[in-house]
């Protein structure tokens, strides 16, 4: 399939080489930023940078809109492609209804479950792509371009792609920032960052073959008042990860009594 990307971020970088290595290829990039489009082009050669959101004249037959969330509206108003093509956006938390007012075009989502970093592979077998699309041929189309990177491919509206966001968010995001915080904490103790790694491997082990409510440990779970009280001692001159401690605390206590 012919593709051109429009984004050069995290997202368009490894999808663009991913579907690359698939076979399909990857004709244009667009970015407003001529430096980004140029940098991304070159990893996909024979890609062509290109400057204008008028990209009928690219040839592709799907076109990906890959840039933040706040901008896929101001993407969509703007964009020019060919009459039939199919133009998707990779957002978890945005409808597809973003993408209506595309003239001629066909909109659909290609949404891959994932954390993207340009500095680090990832591995696309694995990684879940959730489609989405307001006609039958052009479901299937895109069913047929995820089969070709991924092994799970599912068929998910926008209600569920949104909770779904939702709880990567929780999953991935907070669970990055509360290890940022962790060894924050080393470093303001001069303990080396080395020291967390088994406990938070064999966390992440645990919780992925249980539900993690029902393997809960801590102090929180045990309502250890005396523990908690000199953790948010030790917190004093950091208020916010004082409340942050005791949201958990409470949450964590919370769940342990409905159980």
């Amino acid at each position: 399939m012919k593709i051109t990307l429009i984004g050069s971020g995290n997202v368009a970088w490894l999808l663009g080489k991913a579907l690359q290595q698939a076979g399909h290829d990857i004709v244009a990039v667009y970015s407003p930023t001529a430096a980004h489009r140029e940098a991304l082009a070159q990893v996909l050669p024979p890609a062509k940078a290109v400057d204008s959101l008028d990209l009928r004249a690219t040839g592709a037959e799907l076109f990906v809109i890959a840039v933040p969330d706040a901008a896929i509206a101001s993407v969509a108003a703007a964009v020019r492609v060919p009459d039939g093509a199919i133009v998707v956006h990779t957002s978890g938390s945005q409808p597809l209804a973003a993408l209506q007012g595309i003239a001629g075009a066909r909109p659909g989502v290609f949404y891959p479950l994932q954390t993207f970093s340009k500095s680090k592979p990832v591995d696309f077998s694995t990684t879940p792509i959730l489609i989405e699309a307001e006609d039958e041929q052009t479901l299937q189309a895109l069913q047929a371009l995820a089969s070709t990177i991924s092994k799970e491919v599912h068929q998910v509206d926008s209600l569920k792609r949104r909770q779904l966001h939702l709880a990567a968010v929780f999953a991935c995001n907070f669970t990055n920032h509360l290890l940022g915080i962790s060894r924050q904490l080393l470093q303001q103790a001069a303990l080396p960052d080395t020291l967390l790694q088994p406990l938070i491997q064999e966390t992440i082990a645990k919780a992925m073959q249980n539900h993690p409510f029902l393997v809960q440990t801590g102090p929180a779970v045990r309502h250890d008042q005396n523990v908690i009280e000199e953790h948010l001692r030790l917190l004093q001159d950091q208020p916010l990860y004082q409340q942050v401690y005791q949201l958990l605390t409470q949450s964590i206590q919370d769940h342990s009594q409905k159980r």
